[in-house]
């Protein structure tokens, strides 16, 4: 598979990811749902940087 295709989706769902993060900071009471979607997003991020300068 193209590496440059993955990457595309790994950003898009960053993006989505990092937006989800900034609604639930301001609109859920519980912190830890914040906490885990924004470990969500950078597990997303880091995987796409590998893959940028691995491959």
């Amino acid at each position: 598979m193209n590496t440059n295709l993955i990457r595309n989706i790994l950003n898009i769902i960053f993006m989505v990811l990092a937006l989800a993060a900034v609604l639930t900071y301001f609109f859920v009471s519980d912190f830890k749902v914040f906490i885990y979607v924004c470990a969500a997003a950078i597990f997303t991020k880091l995987i796409e940087f590998f893959l940028r300068f691995m491959c």
